[in-house]
């Protein structure tokens, strides 16, 4: 394993992202459509908050009634993206170690941060990546 290889080596790099004025309808469909569980959101280039589908599915019982479509609608349709995402979400550099970012993730509650470069967004890193990285080592 080596000791100070960089983030930038497992973090997904094709970053989904949705704005801050998007509606929830629109970040449902990007989760539901993609393989994807968490998303920066932007406000210009600024990344300002973090949503998950696990933000969403806590809104609407995550299909856990039947014939339930018409109020989840009117819980996305009520709420914005704004009240429900995390805001001002911990970032990490694109240079910092994997162990870093691991040791964060071991003492965080939550499981994706996104990835910055010269205060750019370059990707995102989540713990799925952490234990795919792992699992490469053995």
């Amino acid at each position: 394993m080596k000791r100070r290889e960089p983030v930038s080596h497992i973090m997904t790099k094709n970053v989904h992202t949705v704005s801050h004025s998007d509606s929830l309808k629109e970040v449902a469909n990007v989760f539901k459509d993609g393989n994807i569980h968490h998303l920066p959101v932007k406000k210009g280039n600024e990344i300002v908050g973090i949503i998950s589908s696990n933000d969403i599915n806590r809104l609407t019982f995550g299909k856990l009634y039947d014939h339930q479509e018409g109020i989840e609608n009117a819980v996305l349709d009520t709420l914005s993206i704004d009240q429900v995402m995390t805001h001002n979400p911990l970032t990490v550099n694109a240079e910092d170690s994997i162990k870093e970012v691991a040791e964060v993730f071991a003492n965080a509650k939550f499981h994706a941060m996104p990835v910055v470069e010269n205060s750019q967004l370059v990707g995102i890193v989540t713990t799925t990546d952490l234990i795919k990285y792992m699992l490469e080592q053995y």
